[in-house]
């Protein structure tokens, strides 16, 4: 099978990519001539993991199907998980298909490219603590739906334990630990409003971070400003704590040990060890090294996202620094390969260099809560957001990228659907 350009990894940036060229090219090339390759069937914006691991977003109800994505944008799709990469020949191999029995479905691919975009993300990063065996990851859907299962699981059984209590501790005090402490906190409450008084229980949440404030890649009020919130709703904020090893019902830390009934690592990002095999040049994260046009150590491969080592650009200021792994990147970097490969397929060639621009942050804080900083605007002046306001905000953002992928009427059909559902069913998923 070949395809002009193949595209693996349907996250963010790789969806959108594959949406935009398929809409170029039309009903009748988009599916021969572009090809997304992923590993799910469904796809979930991966900066919602959190509350799909809470159980106060249902990915059922949020996941959008591949096929149908491919079929209003005018791609192909297959499922498949990348096994191996020859450049020199351009071609690359998709590993076989098991059902959950272990029954062979489909078994090993190859397929044939012109151009090829690399969007498969990052794992997590344990930095060598022992006992990582012993935590949860939100990687993926299926990590956050495994954690939701057994939160549940802890739930009931706290419901009606002796001590009437539930210890969790997340490691790593970034966005996705901040949020995910906000969400786990309005699951319990959620929870709580369904149980009787005799079966109340106490939830005890810890975030643990190495550095000396929570959310150290954003400005310090922001940090400030999410720290009083999440110690305002009970959560304990352990800075300046190292983790020196995960034991199943504990952390062993440089402040002592922390009791533990469920641990959840969201310290770091790391790409995958096969990245390293696939003969391309990569950092000792095992992420690829991209140029200025996104382009890797091999040419006609390309890389975006969490899995791409990409330098910031953009003048001396930024001399040294790297592109962040955030969704905003992986957006405009996918905007820059789609004008790269329009015109590669134009048989024109391209111009210009890729350069990200950073538009502020926002961090949801539960439900009516959230706190953020705006960049540039009028002076080259920061605004701060917050509250309501903040949170409204934090949800455009989703918004966005489903406008990216369905249109405008698309996105509002979705999510006028989804707020029906959530008022009949309630925020929480209990099964």
């Amino acid at each position: 099978m070949h395809h002009d350009v193949v595209v693996v990894g349907g996250g963010a940036g790789g969806l959108e990519l594959a949406a935009r060229l398929g809409r170029s090219l039309g009903r009748r090339a988009g599916p021969r001539r572009v090809l997304l390759v992923d590993r799910s069937v469904f796809h979930i914006w991966k900066p919602t993991l959190h509350e799909v691991a809470a159980g106060t977003l249902d990915s059922h109800q949020e996941g959008l199907s591949y096929t149908v994505l491919a079929r209003r944008n005018h791609f192909g799709f297959t499922l498949g998980e990348l096994r191996g990469l020859d450049a020199a020949n351009r071609t690359l191999r998709l590993g076989a298909i098991h059902d959950e029995h272990g029954k062979l479905l489909v078994p090993e691919r190859s397929l044939s490219y012109r151009w090829l975009v690399l969007a498969i993300g990052s794992g997590s990063n344990f930095f060598g603590t022992p006992g990582a065996e012993h935590a949860y990851v939100l990687e993926q859907t299926a990590d956050a739906e495994r954690f939701r299962r057994h939160l549940q699981a802890a739930f009931t059984r706290s419901a009606f334990a002796a001590d009437k209590r539930l210890g969790i501790v997340i490691v790593g005090g970034g966005a996705t630990g901040v949020e995910l402490s906000a969400e786990l906190i309005e699951a319990h409450q959620e929870t709580l409003a369904s149980l009787d008084s005799e079966n109340a229980f106490r939830l005890d949440l810890t975030i643990v971070e190495a550095a000396p404030r929570i959310l150290a890649g954003l400005p310090e009020r922001i940090s400030a400003q999410a720290k009083t919130a999440l110690e305002r709703k009970q959560v304990r904020v352990l800075v300046d704590t190292k983790v020196q090893a995960l034991q199943p019902d504990r952390l062993v830390t440089s402040h002592g040990e922390i009791q533990a009934d469920l641990i959840v690592w969201a310290a770091g990002i790391k790409a995958a060890e096969a990245n390293a095999g696939f003969g391309l040049a990569t950092t000792k994260a095992n992420q690829f090294i991209v140029n200025e046009k996104l382009e890797t150590s091999v040419f006609g491969i390309y890389a975006l996202g969490d899995c791409a080592a990409c330098p910031w650009g953009g003048g001396p200021k930024n001399e040294g620094k790297w592109v962040p792994s955030r969704a905003q990147a992986a957006h405009q970097q996918a905007s820059f390969l789609y004008a790269t490969l329009k015109c590669l397929l134009q048989e024109r060639e391209p111009s210009g260099q890729f350069r990200y621009k950073d538009f502020g942050s926002l961090v949801s804080l539960g439900e009516n809560k959230g706190v953020g900083n705006l960049m540039g605007g009028l002076g080259g002046r920061n605004f701060f957001v917050e509250g309501l306001l903040a949170k409204w905000m934090y949800m455009s953002l989703h918004l966005m990228h489903h406008r990216a992928i369905l249109g405008t009427s698309g996105t509002f059909v979705l999510a006028l659907a989804r707020l029906l559902q959530r008022r009949v069913s309630g925020r929480l998923k209990l099964h």
